[in-house]
């Protein structure tokens, strides 16, 4: 199956001069799940996790949050690109021609998942769902809990209460607290919406907690608030045994993204449409992992090269295949010309065991070629080690462990 089908030309696109500020409104909506950016020739995308995890100022240019993310094609396999969307971090990837690249539109997670939705039934929550999950309770403030999605790069929180869940917390939540973040700089009234899109500020009036103006003080208030408070509550769930088909239409049929999972009631752990997306790509054959964390890092390269750079692996040891690959990027405050200094650790698992290392460079570009370049030579010194290294002799046995056979 294609995703012919699945490609919508209903997305916001936005110039790269268009001002960061410009977000505000464009996720007040919350069937948005991202923004292309394009002047005259396709940039890239802004998801709502990028906003999430940035701390970009109001008054800067998209062009400063351009996120590179593979393209494909209307005649790609869906399969393949479910495992693009999670190897990219990205729910939304652009749709080109393969002949004479004009545009064509984008897929997103939910388009993907509406094609194979009655394809689902096979499989049940059990094989797919996350357990051992992250959660908090109903006393943690909502600064400490945005805190713990941040520092995990996760989308969703439940909070649980003596194991049985009362509520989550949201991307939703994060991007509503990001943008607010930028409204203070500016004055005005913050917006937003949570995870069922509902307005914030109508569901704080509801818990008689009065507005969310910009007012000085007004963030830290929020962020030291219980979030019992200002989650989402009755949360939606699903039952190990239900079909995937199951969960994926209840998610639709409540505009949510994600369901608590429950087993007698007590919380056992989440599935996600990241998680059903997963699932597509579980018989895929001919695919390799190449999953990119802080793909928002990568700035001055693309996810395309990155794959190219692991696929280069192959036969680098005598025949050698790269089974899958993990890249991590890590920002840190240093900067040189406005370029901010990146760790890169790149995490090989291959068929002859697990070779890691790690590079420092200005831009994604730099760290990663220092990460690739430490990463071969260890690779050589492995080989190398592995053919010099000559069995002990007998002498070598007998100071060892001679000892162990003389006569009490």
């Amino acid at each position: 199956m294609n995703i012919e089908t699945a490609i919508t030309t209903d997305y916001v696109k936005l110039s790269p001069d268009t001002a960061v500020s410009k977000l505000v409104g464009t996720f007040d909506d919350p069937s948005v799940r991202g923004v292309v950016v394009a002047g005259d020739e396709f940039k890239g995308v802004i998801t709502r996790r990028q906003v999430a995890r940035s701390h970009q100022k109001p008054g800067e240019k998209l062009s400063s949050l351009v996120w590179h993310v593979p393209r494909v094609t209307p005649d790609g396999d869906i399969r393949q690109v479910a495992r693009l969307m999670i190897d990219s971090d990205s729910r939304l990837l652009p749709v080109f021609w393969e002949d004479d690249g004009e545009m064509v539109g984008v897929v997103t997670d939910d388009t993907v998942l509406r094609e194979v939705e009655p394809h689902l039934d096979a499989a049940t929550v059990e094989d797919a769902y996350t357990p051992n999950i992250h959660a908090v309770d109903p006393e943690t403030t909502f600064g400490k809990a945005l805190h713990l999605m941040r520092e995990n790069r996760i989308t969703h929180l439940p909070v649980v209460d003596e194991a049985e869940p009362v509520g989550i917390l949201s991307l939703y939540d994060l991007v509503d607290i990001t943008i607010r973040e930028m409204q203070q700089s500016q004055g005005g009234d913050a917006g937003g919406t949570d995870a069922h899109g509902a307005d914030i500020a109508d569901r704080a009036a509801t818990t008689h907690r009065g507005g969310y103006g910009a007012r000085e003080g007004e963030l830290a208030r929020i962020l030291d608030l219980p979030v019992r408070d200002v989650m989402v509550s009755p949360v939606k769930t699903a039952d190990t045994g239900e079909t995937l088909q199951t969960a994926v239409d209840r998610m639709f049929e409540a505009d949510i993204s994600s369901l608590v999972v429950t087993t007698e009631g007590e919380t056992a752990g989440i599935v996600t449409k990241t998680d059903l997306l997963e699932s597509l790509t579980w018989e895929v054959e001919g695919t390799r992992a190449v999953q990119v964390y802080g793909s928002d890092l990568l700035g001055d390269t693309t996810y395309e090269n990155v794959v190219d750079m692991i696929d280069k692996f192959d036969d680098r040891d005598g025949g050698m295949a790269v089974l899958d690959a993990k890249i991590h990027l890590q920002k840190h405050d240093e900067r040189h010309r406005g370029t901010p200094l990146l760790l890169a650790r790149i995490r090989l698992h291959t068929d002859r065991g697990l070779y890691m290392a790690s590079g420092e460079g200005y831009g994604a570009q730099q760290a990663l070629n220092d990460a690739r370049d430490k990463l071969e030579r260890r690779i050589r010194d492995r080989k190398t080690r592995g053919r010099s290294k000559k069995p002990p002799d007998e002498e070598f046995w007998e100071k060892r462990f001679g000892w162990m056979l003389e006569e009490a």
